[in-house]
């Protein structure tokens, strides 16, 4: 293993996450869902601190790890979450209650993400998180960016794609996506955009206006 690939080893084992969160990683485990890292939910829960979230977003609910984590951020927040698998929407309902999150502090909708985000308010989120179908990363991004306030931030998750983004030598259509997602996104003056290696990297965009 190299010395980067410790550090980064490092950075993911440094983050302790709740009781809670880590018993809903074993349920994400069972269920053969693939959740966000430790490093990442950390990562997200900054996000939420940082802009002062009341307003969240997330596309892709899984058991709800990224939403505990990012409802952990900022404990005053309204989480709305999407996802069109009604299974596991059911078990993240249960994994919010066994962590003490209040009904009224999270907004769960069944259904795909591509017929429900055009209906949502424009610039009335603080944080949008996305980690669903790479297929439609570039439209979920474009909605993302739509729907938070200047100022908010959009992140979204595998956005190295089982580290093949970097390599050349990989162009299917996942990895294409991504690296016309990040060509885009560096080209562009209307948001300020960072990509760090956790999990699976995370991309992050400030949107500066409307």
């Amino acid at each position: 293993m190299s010395d980067k690939q410790l550090s980064w080893k490092y950075a993911e084992e440094f983050v302790v996450e709740r009781p809670e969160i880590a018993a809903a990683r074993v349920h994400s485990s069972e269920l053969g869902i693939e959740a966000v890292s430790p490093a990442v939910g950390a990562q997200l829960a900054l996000l939420a601190a940082a802009t002062g979230a009341k307003s969240i977003i997330e596309v892709g609910t899984g058991v709800g790890i990224s939403g505990l984590w990012m409802l952990a951020g900022s404990p005053g927040a309204l989480l709305t979450t999407i996802d069109s698998e009604i299974d596991h929407q059911q078990v993240a309902r249960a994994v919010f209650a066994d962590a003490g999150i209040q009904s009224n502090r999270v907004r769960q909708i069944g259904g795909k993400a591509a017929e429900v985000l055009p209906r949502m308010n424009e610039s009335s989120y603080d944080l949008v998180f996305i980690d669903a179908d790479p297929q439609s990363v570039i439209e979920y991004v474009e909605h993302g960016l739509r729907l938070v306030r200047p100022g908010g931030v959009v992140a979204v998750a595998h956005a190295l794609w089982r580290d093949r983004v970097a390599d050349p030598a990989q162009r299917d259509s996942t990895v294409s996506n991504f690296r016309t997602l990040l060509k885009e996104i560096a080209q562009s003056e209307a948001v300020i955009s960072s990509l760090i290696p956790v999990g699976d990297g995370l991309l992050q965009l400030t949107k500066l206006s409307d």
